[in-house]
């Protein structure tokens, strides 16, 4: 539309005097407005008149002062008049432009001749007035050099403008950048509120197009510092070097430690000679402390630092005086199953093993001895200097008390004991501390058939107990308890001997036979078929009827019954009895037939229980 404009202006001009001329081309810096106005038919008859030159210096014009105000581009103004509420601004348009100055609050000292950025927001208001904005202008060149910045890399200044959940605000060109607490320093953050109100520098490390977000980072930039440090710093590492740090952060299991770009472990034994239960014991954050390197891997990105190695070894410093049997006092620091860990001397530490804690030979937990925080006294056992290791002893400090066990303890003498522990072959009994006897099994009871310990005694009972053997060289002491009390299978030996009888019970029907008990110390076994009645059935469970004891071993405490012998006795007495009274009444007379038969039916009554 515009280059049809201006064909028929310099048509028109053909026939125009210099005052047309001029007055068309103040008209063509509004092409709309000058097809509108133009009258064709007043200057239809000069159009041929128009020289090439004229065309040439008509163009020049055009291209000179004509603005394209259909396309949202930002274009530079000038500053040409100011207002107590306007910038009045030219871009070389037909009109100038007008901004308010609330635009411009982040410079106050705007003034005329300034050139400013501006877009064209509308091209013509209700009154024909050209409105444009600075603020839209910034924001689409904020964007590009946003965009800019992230793609090639480059730094940005921002404002810190407040704290927000996670992080910061930041002022980058204009725009509201996001600063997340992770990306502000490589250290941990732990007060936002300084960063607050300060200019510095960041990296635009994401960009949401959709949603309009920016993230920036100060994080990046240090990282990179950092790494050209650690390049250098790594360079140059080598064991046993002595360097300067500071504390960055304190883990459970040991402190990290800020070389200067490069960070060390020191483990929480390397920290001090002396146990310790945390590193901030020995630490603080931020703490600036010399460190010495111990290891480092291949890439030397784990290095290995050490705090204590700054200072002799505690044993170094170990007095010569000290020698094996010499008491020492000092502190329990650990405990182990197996025993406690005494300090004596600051770093210096010695075992007492559980089995030198107490002269008893029945093992028990460290922690029944002692606690962590105890002061104790013991005596130095063993002392080795360049190992570094001792080993102390707590009952040393009292007598032996094996050293008089043969006046204490005689065989045959008795004793009250207390129950310790249990073996499937016998009990463990304490007479004293230190002194544990062992009574076996067997001699635990002269009646009952104990299977297992625990069915007759339990821990920390009391037993009256007899010494049975003494072992001084071996330190053993055999013990009874059944022997403490008579033997009753001595006497139950002549009440319970083979054939006397006695009337019980069926206690119990096993597979071979059945169980009956005389009283709480005998039990009998009944055979199956000693089980058999006069009749030919057997006895059951709760039957009471009459036994004949046919076994009784007292080593073994072995008595065996039968209800069978009971009546086949009864049944030999009568055939004996008859077989004497058949020969008595041969001697007196010869028998006869009938008086045979006679004898030898009243002799099967008998037996079948119809005789007399």
């Amino acid at each position: 539309m515009a280059e049809e404009a201006k064909n028929d202006a310099v048509e028109a001009q053909e026939t125009t005097a210099a005052p047309v001329q001029q007055e068309v081309v103040e008209q063509v810096q509004n092409p709309e407005q000058f097809l509108k106005d133009f009258n064709w038919h007043n200057y239809e008859e000069g159009i041929d008149s128009v020289d090439e030159g004229q065309l040439q210096e008509f163009e020049k014009l055009v291209a000179k002062n004509f603005v394209d105000t259909l396309n949202d581009e930002v274009v530079d103004g000038l500053v040409v008049h100011m207002t107590d509420r306007d910038a009045i601004i030219d871009i070389n348009a037909k009109s100038e432009g007008v901004i308010s100055l609330n635009e411009f609050r982040y410079n106050p000292n705007l003034k005329v001749g300034d050139k400013v950025e501006v877009l064209i927001d509308v091209r013509e208001d209700a009154t024909g007035q050209l409105i444009l904005s600075h603020r839209k202008a910034r924001t689409i060149k904020a964007w590009e050099r946003v965009n800019t910045a992230h793609d090639e890399g480059t730094v940005v200044n921002g404002f810190v403008k407040c704290r927000t959940k996670g992080g910061m605000i930041v002022d980058v060109f204009g725009i509201e950048a996001f600063l997340p607490g992770s990306q502000i320093d490589v250290k941990p953050i732990r007060d936002y509120d300084i960063y607050v109100g300060k200019t510095m520098e960041f990296k635009v490390v994401k960009i949401n197009h959709e949603f309009k977000n920016v993230v920036v980072s100060h994080k990046a930039l240090i990282e990179a510092d950092i790494e050209e440090q650690k390049k250098e710093i790594i360079g140059q590492l080598e064991k046993g070097q002595v360097l300067e740090g500071i504390v960055k952060n304190i883990t459970s299991y040991g402190v990290f430690v800020d070389l200067g770009g490069v960070d060390g472990l020191v483990h929480i034994t390397d920290l001090s000679w002396s146990r310790i239960n945390h590193p901030s014991e020995i630490v603080d954050l931020d703490q600036k402390l010399n460190v010495v390197i111990l290891d480092f891997d291949e890439d030397k990105t784990r290095i290995q630092l050490g705090l204590k190695q700054l200072s002799a070894h505690p044993w170094e410093a170990l007095g010569d005086e000290l020698k094996i049997g010499d008491k020492v006092k000092g502190k329990v620091v650990v405990i182990a199953d197996y025993g406690a860990f005494v300090e004596v001397a600051e770093g210096v530490e010695g075992l007492v093993h559980v089995s030198e804690m107490s002269w008893s030979t029945h093992l028990r937990s460290a922690q029944d001895f002692v606690k962590v925080g105890d002061q104790v006294e013991a005596v130095v056992l063993t002392l080795d200097r360049e190992e570094r290791k001792m080993s102390l002893g707590i009952k040393q400090l009292t007598p032996d008390p094996w050293t008089d066990i043969t006046s204490k303890y005689p065989v045959g003498s008795k004793h009250n004991g207390i129950v310790r522990n249990f073996t499937n072959f016998g009990v463990f009994v304490e007479l004293e501390e230190g002194i544990d006897g062992l009574i076996y099994i067997s001699d635990l009871s002269w009646t009952k058939k104990v299977k297992h310990p625990s069915e007759f005694t339990a821990i920390s009972e009391t037993l009256d107990v007899v010494v049975l053997e003494l072992d001084v060289e071996g330190r053993k002491l055999s013990l009874g308890h059944k022997q403490t009390m008579d033997n009753p299978w001595d006497k139950y030996e002549a009440e319970f001997g083979l054939g006397t009888k006695h009337t019980a019970k069926i206690d119990e029907i096993v597979d071979k036979g059945a169980v009956i008990n005389f009283n709480d110390d005998i039990s009998a076994f009944v055979p199956k078929r000693h089980l058999e009645k006069e009749d030919g059935t057997h006895l059951n469970q709760g039957e009471e009827a009459e036994f004949v004891i046919i076994e009784f071993n007292k080593d073994f405490k072995k008595v065996v019954a039968s209800h069978m012998s009971i009546h086949k006795e009864e049944e030999a007495k009568i055939v004996k009895k008859a077989a004497k009274v058949a020969a008595k009444q041969a001697e007196e007379s010869k028998p006869t037939l009938g008086d045979a038969n006679s004898m030898l039916q009243d002799l099967k009554d008998k037996m079948e229980g119809k005789g007399n």
